[in-house]
């Protein structure tokens, strides 16, 4: 598997599987009905952030991740970072390779620390992959995320110190 820059060239490889986890209603706070225009715009970032793909040896887009900071002012020290992987290749090992590779770039680009905003707390693979990686949970949003089969359930903040 390779990580690469993504570009605008491997949008339409991306949209397919964003718009089905999108539109599931899941794991994203995106709305469910989120155009393919808007979400390029969202997911494909401008430096200094950075927008990536995991591709096999034949090109095949595997999935993705934008990383970005979290937040501005005095708190840009801190890097946030989303992950996208088409559900044909989950269980694979793309997430756990795309977040490792978001840690590095965290550390290298200087950030102190990689924060997630809304981890949706059904979302037990993601939970389960980011504590592996060292993420720490530091707080839930009670009934944050209205899950379309679980009703009202929170949203976790984990933080990775780096």
């Amino acid at each position: 598997m390779l990580i690469r820059e993504a570009t605008e060239k491997d949008w339409p490889a991306i949209w397919p599987f964003f718009h089905t986890i999108v539109a599931a209603g899941e794991t994203f706070t995106y709305p469910t009905d989120l155009g393919q225009d808007t979400a390029q715009s969202w997911w494909l970032l401008e430096p200094p952030s950075r927008t990536v793909v995991a591709v096999d040896e034949t090109g095949t887009v595997l999935g993705t991740a934008k990383m970005n900071r979290n937040h501005m002012g005095n708190g840009a020290h801190i890097a946030s970072a989303s992950y996208m992987v088409a559900p044909e290749f989950s269980g694979r090992g793309v997430g756990r390779a795309l977040c490792a590779y978001t840690l590095d770039w965290a550390r290298k680009a200087g950030y102190r620390a990689m924060q997630f905003n809304a981890v949706v707390e059904t979302n037990v693979h993601a939970v389960r992959l980011y504590r592996s990686l060292g993420f720490e949970m530091t707080g839930t949003l009670p009934e944050g995320f209205n899950h379309p089969e679980h009703g009202y359930v929170g949203l976790h903040i984990m933080h990775k110190s780096l």
